[in-house]
């Protein structure tokens, strides 16, 4: 039985020389993992916001584009009927009806774009 006690007394300090360096482990562990999780974030911060700025520019310069050939179709047109302001007229006419058709559909566009946020973002 002394064997026994005196055994048990002389272990203890070999556990806590194995327990410090493994504390150690999981605390550098942990600082990984956090440093690992904010350099992903990161990473998908940046392709977000690289990915609507480049689609920011397409949409302006094809807004552009748009807003002269309207113009010039609504002159030809004006231009075929006799009056310049029935092509306008008429061309404005067609954007409000796109307007009604989008509104009518906005609750599924709003859920498409959700979706394709969400998903650039989780890949």
């Amino acid at each position: 039985m002394f064997r026994l006690y005196f055994k048990l007394n002389n272990m203890e300090p070999n556990i806590t020389n194995i327990t410090e360096p493994l504390f150690e482990k999981a605390g550098a562990y942990a600082k990984t993992s956090i440093e690992l999780m904010k350099l992903k974030a990161l990473d998908k911060a940046t392709d977000v916001s690289s990915s609507l700025f480049s689609r920011s520019l397409f949409i302006i310069a094809f807004s552009f584009f748009l807003l002269l050939f309207n113009i010039a179709l609504s002159l030809w047109i004006g231009e075929l009927l006799g009056k310049l302001y029935y092509g306008f007229l008429i061309v404005s006419s067609f954007y409000a009806l796109v307007g009604v058709v989008l509104l009518i559909m906005q609750p599924s566009l709003k859920g498409r774009m959700a979706n394709s946020i969400a998903r650039q973002l989780y890949n």
